[in-house]
């Protein structure tokens, strides 16, 4: 049975892989995707929408301006001919920002708290950029789809062999398992890699890399965080290293774009 179970597991695994993979822009990651590009972008308008009809949008010209300025050089040097629209959001309780499928850019006003210029604000929209062009988004929703299409194959050879206490301890162990060693450790991937892309094309766009430094350390000292393996994010000091590793990479392409 064991043998059956394992065989029709990576059956599956494997013939969703060849479906869908694909390779990250910059980074060359493979990538499982069995989202299409026009689910992707019809999502990424349904999700502006709804933002755009609960949030408040702000009236702040300089914050409007910055937001706009700098988005827009960044998006010149993507390669993505995408709609693009960039919106800060009237809360300063909320430091965040985020960039939906399509190229719809949102900031909420209190990153402004931790951004000093343009070179840091690049920074932060430069990461937030990197996941829409990564379809980081629809990468998600697939690895969710994969981890229920594996689970219900789970719970159907388990219950085959009529033994329900074991079948529910099998699948709480599979849903534990499941987040913490694949979707979590993922999401975390993610992160690094739209740091890297963001680097890169903050550079190109004639932004100066080291401010991704300077704005992530103050960033992190915003509040407590939980531990690693329990987060969708890095911690603060590994991403501040991986950010350290990579400014040799990218430095020489700021200052190409200076001349």
């Amino acid at each position: 049975m064991r043998q059956t179970f394992t065989k029709i597991i990576a059956t599956v695994i494997l013939a969703l892989l060849f479906i869908g993979c694909t390779k990250a822009p910059i980074t060359g990651r493979s990538q499982f995707i069995m989202v299409s590009p026009q689910q992707e972008m019809a999502l990424g308008i349904k999700s502006a929408q709804e933002v755009l009809k609960t949030e408040k949008i702000s009236t702040n010209p300089q914050q409007n301006a910055m937001v706009k300025r700098v988005g827009e050089r960044i998006a010149a040097v993507t390669g993505k001919n995408y709609a693009w629209e960039f919106f800060v959001i009237d809360k300063d309780d909320e430091p965040n920002a985020f960039c939906l499928p399509g190229g719809k850019v949102f900031v909420y006003s209190g990153i402004f708290k931790y951004v000093a210029n343009d070179d840091e604000l690049a920074a932060v929209l430069g990461h937030e950029i990197g996941h829409a062009i990564a379809r980081h988004g629809a990468e998600r929703m697939s690895a969710g789809q994969l981890t229920q299409i594996t689970g219900q194959v789970l719970q159907s050879v388990m219950q085959g062999r009529g033994n329900p206490q074991n079948t529910a301890a099998v699948m709480q162990a599979f849903g534990i398992g499941s987040q913490l060693g694949v979707m979590l450790p993922h999401s975390r991937t993610q992160e690094y890699e739209a740091d890297n892309i963001g680097l890169v094309l903050m550079a190109k766009a004639g932004y100066n890399p080291q401010a991704a430094l300077t704005f992530w350390k103050k960033f992190s000292q915003s509040g407590g965080t939980p531990p690693e393996y329990l987060s969708t994010h890095p911690a603060p000091q590994h991403r501040i290293e991986q950010i350290k590793s990579l400014l040799p990479k990218v430095m020489p392409i700021y200052q190409a774009s200076k001349h």
